[in-house]
């Protein structure tokens, strides 16, 4: 969502992950991001221009005085269209050129013209990334407002193994999302949870559910990108942690409760996403229950309940549920909403298949009953929805306190 209609102009240099950069190009045409390529004379060693050309669907720049007409000059054009910039990859060369304000080729210049967030995503052998020169040229610009993507640790081109590698697309997507959102969640603290709690039965059998943790995880990407200092909660999943989050991990409902209850009183808003498992085991078996002995039922008992207890307990905190139904979605929602003292709910109709999907479809439900209705979305653009929603909700509240 965050990168939807915007122009992002990627400089493409002379490494051998220039091939990677046709990766970048490719993934922000899907993400709907205008894109627009600059190739150095090296970058076109190793990738052709017709690639980057295909794939952005505009004529890959690399000549400063080709083009050039009254009303169109390459370079300034260029960096008067970008929202940002980048490099990527960015070797020693094209780092030094912009610290000490070198401008001679159609790169260099468009960044010397260019007012629009820059970042450089460096891939270099470790000796040359290390190298205090090329420190030193990382140190100035960063000085200076530009932007740096720390390379990875890995195998390299040369056959080392060390820091230099460029960093995994989905990183360099984080960066760039997280320069061109708006931070109107500075200096609030934000606590998240996410997956489908797990209730032991015996050592290799337990209680879960279908949550795939993509919603809760989503949340607290964009609240990160967004300037919240977020604390995530998270069940059990197979995803990756966001950037710039602190993530805790538990397995069951207990857990979660008391890793929340710990938190509680030191944050602003809380965003209650986890599917936390309503029941659990009343006796829990220390051995492998053996098929041959097998079992006619098992014995449940409740589990906390996370959420009416942080609606019990709230003074200061924004809290904010979900509400999984099959039927009566906004009437249980709004049943859940007053029962459990919330600020808003968010509404999941489970029949559409949203457990495990990249898509889903909410109502988001305030304390006055204003409503807010999205289909078929994903979950990356719902995960925005409901922090404006919220965040309007929560400026509001601040100010009637004031």
């Amino acid at each position: 969502m965050v990168l939807k209609n915007k122009n992002i102009l990627v400089g493409v240099t002379g490494g051998i992950a220039a091939y990677k950069a046709a990766e970048l190009v490719s993934t922000l045409r899907k993400r709907d991001a205008n894109v627009r390529v600059i190739m150095t004379k090296s970058a076109a060693e190793f990738v052709t221009p017709v690639t980057f050309q295909t794939l952005s669907g505009f004529p890959v720049r690399h000549e400063l005085f080709t083009d050039w007409s009254k009303n169109f000059i390459p370079h300034i054009e260029n960096a008067l269209w970008a929202d940002a910039v980048a490099i990527v990859p960015a070797t020693a060369n094209i780092i030094g050129k912009v610290a000490q304000g070198i401008a001679d080729d159609l790169l260099s210049t468009t960044v010397m013209a260019c007012e629009a967030p820059v970042l450089f995503a460096p891939a270099m052998n470790e000796r040359m990334f290390k190298n205090p020169i090329v420190q030193r040229n990382i140190k100035t610009l960063k000085d200076l407002g530009y932007y740096f993507i720390e390379p990875a640790e890995g195998r390299l081109a040369c056959g080392e193994v060390g820091k230099g590698r460029l960093a995994e697309i989905d990183t360099i997507l984080w960066h760039l999302e997280n320069v061109l959102s708006k931070k109107d969640f500075a200096g609030i603290k934000v606590l998240v949870t996410a997956g489908g709690t797990q209730e032991p039965i015996d050592p290799v059998r337990y209680i879960s559910n279908r949550s795939s943790g993509k919603m809760g995880y989503g949340l607290a990407e964009a609240l990160s990108q967004r300037g919240a200092e977020v604390a995530l909660i998270s069940a059990p999943t197979e995803l990756k942690a966001p950037y710039g989050v602190e993530l805790i991990k538990v397995e069951t409902a207990r857990e979660m409760y008391q890793a929340c209850m710990e938190r509680f009183d030191g944050v602003n808003m809380v965003i209650k996403c986890a599917a936390v498992a309503d029941f659990e085991p009343a006796d829990y078996s220390g051995e492998k229950i053996k098929k041959d002995i097998g079992f006619e039922y098992i014995k449940l008992k409740r589990t906390p309940d996370i959420l009416s207890q942080m609606g019990r307990l709230k003074s200061h905190q924004f809290l904010i549920g979900f509400c999984a139904e099959s039927q009566n979605l906004e009437e249980r929602a709004k049943r859940k909403l007053k029962e459990k003292n919330l600020d808003l709910i968010v509404a999941n109709d489970i029949t559409k298949n949203i457990f495990g999907s990249d898509t889903t479809s909410i109502v988001i439900i305030d304390a006055s009953n204003n409503k807010l209705m999205y289909d078929g979305i994903s979950k990356k653009e719902a995960a925005h929805f409901i922090l404006d929603a919220a965040i309007k909700k929560y400026r509001k509240r601040m100010e009637q306190e004031d």
